[in-house]
């Protein structure tokens, strides 16, 4: 099993910045590819970006692209997604997750594991 663990959430003013983090831990966590997802309230939960196991390989949503950048750090198990020029329309939870597969992927029900999520709220 592998717990991920979400932090960096807040609240900041709009065109502000966050630093998403997602640590890794328990069984192996072997070579798998990691997203961030999020979900508003009464809405689903919808992709923002994700990467391969190797970071060669990104993808955002065309909402993000441009202004957040996802990141890992393989020999710390984590992985990062940086926030800037943020938008009220960015508020909702947001969270983290791992699939077996070191391909990444954009859609939720591929991945196998998931965090208890962060909330991030931009004020206008």
């Amino acid at each position: 099993q592998v717990q991920l663990v979400e932090s960096g959430g807040g609240l900041v003013q709009a065109g502000g910045s966050l630093r998403l983090s997602c640590a890794a831990s328990g069984r192996t966590f072997g070579r798998g590819a990691m997203g961030w997802f999020r979900q508003a309230p009464g809405k689903e939960r919808d992709f923002v970006a994700a990467i391969s196991w190797s970071g060669g390989s990104t993808s955002y949503a065309d909402s993000v692209k441009g202004r957040f950048t996802i990141s890992r750090d393989n020999a710390k198990n984590t992985v990062y997604l940086q926030m800037n020029s943020l938008k009220p329309e960015d508020t909702a939870v947001y969270y983290c997750a791992a699939r077996s597969s070191a391909i990444l992927a954009i859609v939720p029900h591929v991945y196998d594991y998931w965090g208890q999520g962060t909330q991030v709220t931009v004020s206008s």
